[in-house]
This record gives structure tokens, sequence and C-alpha cells, in this order.
């Protein structure tokens, strides 16, 4: 935060700011002083103008007994301990910034989520400090000390990426100062999330009956979307009626995950899907929760269909089905990279090209087909073929 312009006076060691009374509003002198103990600099708020009838003589005696090594009065303590609830409360450490952070979210799964990393492992490391008093070598060794600990790298990059966030929110909202970039840099973990999950036609079709048989409509029809779809979790728990464009075919999402909002094609087996889904009274989402409100879970129903359709343990039954719809496409040979990006809303084509070897191998049958027919036809030529080249032959 900018420091506030001080003012000299006729006493040695005695200056002031100018700020606000508290009982009239009006501008009031706040007076510090400066003096040496142990040889080291200190400062400290002698009082205010009209509050505590402080004058720059009254500063100067104070800063005296200081010198001369003299306890302080309780009139003096009482004002050195507010003078420093007043810094503090106007310190935005990371705590603070994490609270006010915080309220400008919904309560979703996102921001429990968040906070857990918050409280976890932010909160203990830099808690009380400003993000500009956190350097380099602070990020380093919690960033060390999480990994041997046997913390993801994909967790880890999560947590500094919050620290960032925060930060970020902090220098927007003029709450903090941005930080010294020579200062303070982070240095994400390198993270392999190239998992691409997949089922065979056994898998697939053992989870499609278990969607059938599910007894929560409104499970199994979210479960069916984001196969059809390929939309991720959150977008669904966002989806409302108003986003269903059923005229035109299309399905609008707002706010993904990548932040502009887009649109996708409503395919015959999603509108299937949303045609046959009931409406919940008063309530604007496809999929709500408790109340009619936005949902932020499914967690146990969509873990019950996983389990009863007795896929891979690692196969999430939520993002797999994103990956599944993915991966069909790109293997099919039928779908540039470039489409599926726009399918699956990814900001970049970096996530994209994940995808790119099932393409390929798509490709390489197209191309062993080829070469198979056009090889079959070369080792039994045409005679009609064979005739019209020598014919042509000897006209030239």
């Amino acid at each position: 935060m900018p420091k506030q312009e001080r003012f000299k006076t006729d006493y040695p060691g005695v200056s002031f700011i100018m700020g606000t009374a508290v009982a009239t509003g009006k501008p009031e002198r706040i007076y510090f002083i400066r003096y040496r103990r142990d040889g080291k600099l200190v400062e400290e708020k002698a009082g205010r103008q009209f509050q505590d009838a402080m004058t720059p003589a009254k500063a100067a005696r104070i800063r005296a007994e200081r010198i001369e090594g003299k306890a302080l009065s309780n009139q003096a303590r009482r004002d050195e301990e507010k003078a420093v609830k007043e810094a503090e409360a106007g310190r935005w450490t990371l705590a603070k910034l994490w609270s006010e952070y915080a309220s400008h979210k919904p309560e979703n799964h996102a921001l429990s989520t968040d906070r857990s990393r918050f409280e976890n492992y932010l909160k203990p490391a830099f808690g009380e400090k400003e993000p500009a008093e956190v350097l380099t070598l602070d990020l380093d060794r919690m960033r060390s000390r999480l990994l041997k600990q046997g913390k993801s790298p994909q967790t880890v990059k999560h947590v500094l990426a919050l620290f960032k966030r925060l930060v970020r929110f902090g220098v927007k909202k003029g709450l903090c100062d941005s930080p010294d970039p020579r200062k303070q840099t982070i240095s994400m973990p390198r993270v392999d999330n190239e998992t691409t999950e997949d089922l065979d036609a056994d898998e697939l079709a053992r989870l499609v009956q278990a969607i059938e048989d599910e007894p929560n409509v409104q499970a199994a029809n979210f479960m069916r979307l984001a196969l059809f779809t390929g939309m991720r979790r959150g977008e669904l728990f966002k989806l409302e009626w108003r986003d269903i464009d059923f005229e035109r075919g299309f399905i609008h999402i707002r706010h993904p995950k990548g932040g502009k909002s887009q649109k996708i094609p409503l395919n015959d087996a999603a509108r299937s899907v949303l045609e046959g889904h009931p409406h919940v009274e008063d309530s604007p989402y496809v999929f709500p929760g408790q109340g009619g409100k936005q949902r932020v879970t499914i967690q146990v129903a969509s873990n019950r269909i996983k389990a009863r359709a007795g896929l891979p343990a690692d196969f999430r039954p939520l993002h797999g089905l994103r990956h599944l719809f993915a991966s069909t496409l790109a293997s099919s040979g039928q779908v540039d990279l470039l489409t599926l990006q726009k399918l699956l809303t990814h900001k970049s084509p970096n996530m994209t090209k994940r995808y790119s070897h099932l393409r390929d191998d798509a490709l390489k049958q197209a191309s062993e087909v080829a070469g198979n027919l056009l090889g079959k036809a070369a080792s039994k030529p045409d005679e009609s073929i064979g005739r019209k080249v020598i014919s042509l032959g000897k006209e030239r």
C-alpha cells in the first residue's frame, strides 16, 4: 500500500500525517516519533491532535522519555497497542485476501476445494504475510516440502495457482501492491496430465446398462448428457433450461472453464435426453440440487453407477465420460482436432493434442485400407487398361 505523506515539525524526530478525526470527521494530525533503541530505528505513534490533545512539543517529550529508556505510561502503551492494531488492520495479509476473495465467490464445490487448499497449505505458511513479503525462496521451499510429503505435482500446482489468484485479486481490487517480479516468481511443478481415460466395448456396454438401471433419473440423465456432449461436470451443474436452444439445436455454456461463454451443437442423443428430462418446479436448473438451487455434487450416484458397471478403479465416472466422448470422436478419423477443440471448448489446442495419437491411428488404418485396395488392383491388372496403355505407347 502506498505510504501517506509525512510532514516534519520544528522538533527533531517528530512528524505527522493528516488523518480524519473519529468523532467529527474533520482533518486531524496524527503525530509519530522516531528514535533509536539498542541501535535499531524505532517509529511509533505518539497520538492524535484532538483525540489525545497531542502537540509537537508533547510528542517531543515522549520521544525524550523513550531515548532515556523510561517505561511506557499506561496511556502510551494503549496508544501503541492501538497503533499496532490500526497498522495490522491496514495490512492485507494473505488470510485477509482469502476472506475477501471467498466472499465474492458462490458456495460450490470449487470454492470448497480452494478453501481446503488454503487452510491446509497456504495459511500455515503465508497466512500472516502480505503478498509482497512472500519471496521466491519461500514458495520454492513450500513446493519442495509438499512434494516430499507425497503430495502429487497436480495438487502442488493447484496450491500455487491459488496463491497467484489471490495476489491477482488483491492487486486488481487495489488492496495490495503487485509483488516485485525480481523477488517473487512462481515455478510450477511439472505435471503429467495426459491421462485419457477410455473404455472398451464391453465396459461401455456395462456402463450404458448401469445408467439404464439407475433409479435416480437426475443422476442417470446427468451421466447420459456428459457422455453424449462431453460437457464438464461444473458446466452441467450450472446448465439452465434457458441455455438449451431446441429450435436452433445448440447448448449455450455460460462462463466455462476457458472463461468466454460458448455454444456446442445439440446432437440427437442429447436432445432425446433433454426432451424426456423432468422439469423441477420453480428451478431454472436442468439438474438442480436441494431446494431447486444449483447442484454442487453428484458423486454418490455417479460412483454407484461406476460400481454397478464394474469399471476400472482409476476411471473417473464424470470426467472419464468427457475423455470417452473425445477419444471416440478422435479415433473415428472423421473429426479433425480443431473441430474437437471447439466441441470440448478447450481454450488452447494444447489440451486437445492429447487425443492426436488416436486420430493418427485412425488415419493409419484408413491408409492401410487404401493400400490394400490399391494393392489388390495392382496385383490383378485389368487387361483393357493394359491394352490402352500399349495403344497409347504406339501412338507416341
